[in-house]
Formats: C-alpha cells, sequence, structure tokens
C-alpha cells in the first residue's frame, strides 16, 4: 500500500515518525515530497523512506495522500495534484481552518477525504488529533485512525467538534508553554537554576496532566486535594484567581475559535 506525504516540514516529519514507529506503514511504501530538497532528503535519510522530484511523482497510485501544507497554499496544491490522484484514493488534509466544503471543491464530488486537526505534542508521540471523515468506508477510517493512533490520542468528530477541539488543543501548547515559562521564572526568581527550574515546571505540568487522564477525577476535585486550610497552595490558588487565570484561558480559546471562523470564511 504507497502512502504520500507532502511537506515534510515539523509537523509532517513527526506524523510520518509516528506512522512509521507504530509500524502502520513501511517506509519503503512511503513517497514524499518538498519544496525544500533540503527537507525533504533530511527526512528522507531519518526514516528511510523514497523521495520524489515532484509532488505528482509522489501521489501517482498513492492509496493514502497526506497533505501537510499551510492552508494559504492549500487551494494551488490540490489543484496541482487533482490529475494525478488515483479514483479510490484517501487524502488527508491537516490544513487549519480548511473546511470540508472547501475541501470537497477542490477534489470534487464522490471523493474520500479526511480533515484532521493535530497539534504539535504528536512529535514526542503525546498529540490530540481530531478527525473527520468524508466518504470513507469503516475500514478506511479506522485505517487512518490507526495512524494518527501513532502520534497519541486520536478523536473522530463532525467538522463543528472538530474546530472546537482545535481551539483547545491546537492552540492550547502555546498556552501551556507560557504557562511553564511563567513556572520556571518565578522557580529563577526563588534562586532555583534555570535549567532545573525548566524541569520541574515542565514535569509539574506533565504529570499534573497524566494525573487527570489516568484517575478521570474531575480537575476541581484533585486541585482540592492539594489545597490544604491555611496552605501555600490555596494562597498561590488566589493568587490566581486574583489575576483572572481562568477568565484569561476561557477568552483565549474563545479567541481562537473567532479566528478559526474568521479564517474559514476567507
Amino acid at each position: 500500500m504507497k502512502t504520500a506525504l507532502i511537506g515534510t516540514g515539523n509537523m509532517g516529519k513527526a506524523l510520518l515518525r509516528g506512522f512509521i514507529g507504530g509500524k502502520v506503514v513501511e517506509p519503503s511504501d512511503v513517497y514524499v515530497f518538498d519544496l525544500s530538497k533540503e527537507a525533504m532528503d533530511r527526512t528522507a535519510a531519518d526514516l528511510k523512506v523514497n523521495t520524489t522530484s515532484s509532488a505528482n511523482e509522489a501521489v501517482k497510485d498513492a492509496d493514502y495522500v497526506v497533505l501537510c501544507v499551510k492552508p494559504q497554499h492549500f487551494d494551488d496544491v490540490v489543484r496541482g495534484l487533482k490529475d494525478s490522484l488515483k479514483d479510490d484514493v484517501v487524502v488527508i488534509s491537516i490544513a487549519a481552518a480548511v473546511k470540508v466544503s472547501r475541501i470537497q471543491g477542490l477534489l470534487g464530488e464522490g471523493k474520500k477525504f479526511v480533515r484532521i486537526m493535530p497539534n504539535t505534542p504528536a512529535q514526542v508521540g503525546a498529540g490530540i488529533s481530531a478527525l473527520c471523515p468524508v466518504g470513507l468506508s469503516d475500514e478506511e477510517t479506522e485505517f487512518v485512525k490507526k495512524l494518527f493512533d501513532t502520534c497519541g490520542e486520536t478523536v473522530i468528530c463532525d467538522e463543528k467538534t472538530l474546530d472546537a477541539i482545535g481551539c483547545v488543543s491546537g492552540t492550547g501548547p502555546a498556552y501551556v508553554m507560557l504557562f511553564i515559562e511563567a513556572m520556571a521564572d518565578a522557580a529563577v526568581s526563588l534562586g532555583i537554576r534555570r535549567d532545573i527550574a525548566l524541569k520541574v515546571a515542565a514535569g509539574t505540568v506533565m504529570g499534573s496532566g497524566k494525573l487527570a487522564l489516568d484517575t478521570g477525577i474531575h480537575p476541581a476535585v484533585l486541585k482540592d486535594q492539594v489545597c490544604s486550610p491555611g496552605g501555600t497552595t490555596i494562597a498561590g490558588v488566589m493568587a490566581l484567581e486574583e489575576n483572572g487565570l481562568r477568565n484569561a484561558v476561557i477568552k483565549s480559546v474563545i479567541a481562537a475559535s473567532d479566528k478559526t471562523k474568521e479564517l474559514s470564511g476567507n
């Protein structure tokens, strides 16, 4: 089964590393193309996949085509590839804010495709991917899910839910990085060495997330378990509330949603 990947940037390479590392695809069956020959050759050397001289060559006779291109280039790329795609190919798009209707209009009626919103933790196998299939059989949908499960967790959903998830999981890593950086800065101000401060802050976020997922306990309950009466944690929580942490986080997600709608409209 031939798999083609167009765009070997950070996300494209991360996904491909997962697909191959998870033994869902064989490197010898993967063909890649990138306008940056250096990036393409580096991916081929690292993952032992095949390079091509053009995107059309990469997708010819492919069963699955993964498009890891920027939204602003998406239309031109699809128009250029359309005639080289075989009739029953499954096209997978990770382009943010590129709606199902737009993809369908470019590919034509009756074509099978998937709109997916992954996030950057996929680079370390801890990503969240929202998956919206159109026209796929149950077997094909399960295969695409199996592909992306190699990079973390996958949620099959409709497009409205995908956009909402993307405003949390897609943009969320940036907010979490800001939180980690702020925690580390505070630690440094308390006399902790920078490298240790970053390790402690990032590890605390990772461990707290795992605790919530593995136990299934509501975050409010887990928070209360740490807040002893008259203790240090409740004092810190009160400072966060006073400075509007929760309101700022909620507004950031809503702002991302508003921007997604604006970009989709364009």
